[in-house]
């Protein structure tokens, strides 16, 4: 530690201890010399601020979409008709490196960026990264840029001080101070991979791509949403995912991610008590694809994820994030819980690759009706395969699901595909019959379910006749 950051330090100690002072002891009570002595303290703690602020603000650029038109043999660089709002991005080397939003350049391949001495430069989007919302520039200056420094994020804790700079309604280099109000926020769902810096700093619209800053100069996230209507709930990017992002879009013009090749979602209270585990226990898999890397491993449908290389997992954010920062052919160790047994499972990680998942066409087969439950299924043919898009060859048609049913109420539709009944594999209509008349009296029903390709577990609870 620099002694600077020491005295910067001792400044914000000493304003705290003042603040507490004075909050039992009124000035009135005091002495001027005391009196005297805390306005000096919270002068010293003002000064922090405003240097910090005087440091940084430099670096902190705007940034505007921009078209290229031709006219008369002139390339010529200009505002698009329908290009996105102004926002804001951050300079973090001396080679022109500028770290924005995604949604800030959009489709846009040149940039116009804006430094705080009003100069304009043409930036190249040399990388985009939509599933983190982060997106790389590069200008090109003559003289030395300004910067600033990556702080450590996984050192970032809630009630530090923190100080946002951007652009908010094209009010340049903005400058608004609070505290961390939360961490890794990944829930929502903004973005693909969240682990959100949640902050009281006034982040408004223009702020998208700014730098979030501690109290020393270091940026510890990239701002990206707020909450509308909501005040002093702002989220930022974490500076380490940043960077790990940054490095790749840098070198490879987009970013390689882990994968394990399978659907998951979160441990209900229902699903927890069917598959006889606790929610903490770790992330439920719905699927696992043919040929993918967990596949290969032995990993099943129904097994729960409790641990990635030692790890608990908390969410199926957390179980995204952790794999996907692993690099393609990493070998990774998974603790599953099957049946009740804990087990581990060796995975090498395959690479992440982006498909498109066709939505089902909504029809009217003929009916069959399935009083308990409230749905009417039908055997899966070909033809009704490739009506509803649906890639797997086996499984039970849902047709109908009566208004008001607990189907209905647990969100089934027509065209999901249900794969089992109770764990129990079903590929008929008369199948799926048979598995569900076997449940008790009063107990709920497990399924199994494919939708738009991506599988799900519902536990559904019988109504009584």
């Amino acid at each position: 530690m620099t002694f600077r950051d020491r005295a910067a330090a001792s400044q914000v100690l000493g304003v705290v201890l003042i603040l507490g002072f004075l909050a039992v002891e009124p000035f009135s009570g005091g002495t001027f010399a005391e009196e005297l002595n805390g306005v000096r303290l919270l002068e010293e703690m003002q000064n922090v601020f405003i240097n910090l602020a005087d440091r940084v603000k430099p670096a902190v650029v705007n940034i505007s979409p921009v078209s290229v038109s031709v006219k008369s043999g002139e390339s010529l660089r200009e505002r698009g008709p329908n290009t996105p709002g102004t926002g804001s991005g951050v300079i973090v080397d001396k080679d022109g490196t500028v770290v924005t939003n995604n949604h800030v350049v959009a489709d846009a391949k040149e940039v116009e960026v804006r430094l705080s001495d009003k100069s304009k430069y043409v930036g190249q989007v040399i990388g985009r990264d939509p599933d983190t919302d982060l997106a790389v520039v590069k200008i090109t200056a003559d003289r030395e840029l300004p910067t600033v420094p990556f702080g450590d994020s996984s050192k970032v804790r809630v009630g530090q001080w923190a100080m946002a700079v951007g652009n908010p309604f094209s009010l340049d280099r903005t400058v608004t101070v609070g505290v961390v109000s939360g961490l890794e926020r990944d829930a929502v769902r903004l973005s693909r991979y969240e682990a959100f810096i949640q902050t009281d700093a006034s982040i408004n619209p223009g702020n998208s791509g700014g730098p979030l800053f501690n109290i020393k100069g270091e940026v510890i996230g990239i701002n990206t949403a707020i909450i509308n209507y909501a005040q002093g709930i702002g989220f930022a990017i974490p500076s380490n995912m940043v960077q790990q992002v940054v490095n790749q879009l840098r070198s490879k013009g987009k970013v390689v991610r882990g994968w394990l090749g399978i659907g998951i979602q979160e441990v209900t209270p229902e699903l927890a008590a069917k598959f006889g585990i606790k929610e903490s226990d770790g992330i439920l898999v719905n699927d696992v694809f043919e040929n993918e890397p967990a596949a290969r491993a032995g990993l099943k449908p129904g097994d729960i994820i409790a641990k990635v290389n030692g790890r608990r997992v908390e969410s199926p954010s957390a179980l995204s994030r952790s794999v996907a920062g692993l690099a393609p052919g990493t070998k990774v160790e998974l603790e599953i819980i099957r049946n009740g047994e804990r087990r581990s499972l060796p995975v090498d990680l395959g690479e992440r690759k982006e498909e498109t998942v066709v939505a089902s066409v909504p029809a009217s087969p003929p009916p069959q009706p399935e009083v308990k439950l409230g749905l009417n299924v039908q055997d899966l043919t070909p033809e009704l395969a490739d009506k509803f898009k649906i890639k797997d060859q086996k499984g039970v048609l849902v047709s109908k699901v009566d208004a008001g049913s607990v189907a209905q109420e647990q969100g089934l539709r027509e065209g999901d595909l249900i794969k089992e009944v109770n764990r129990q594999t079903v590929t008929t209509a008369e199948e799926f019959k048979t598995a569900v008349a076997q449940t008790k009296k009063g107990d709920s029903v497990l399924l199994r379910v494919v939708r738009e390709n991506r599988a799900f577990y519902s536990v559904l609870s019988p109504k009584e006749k």
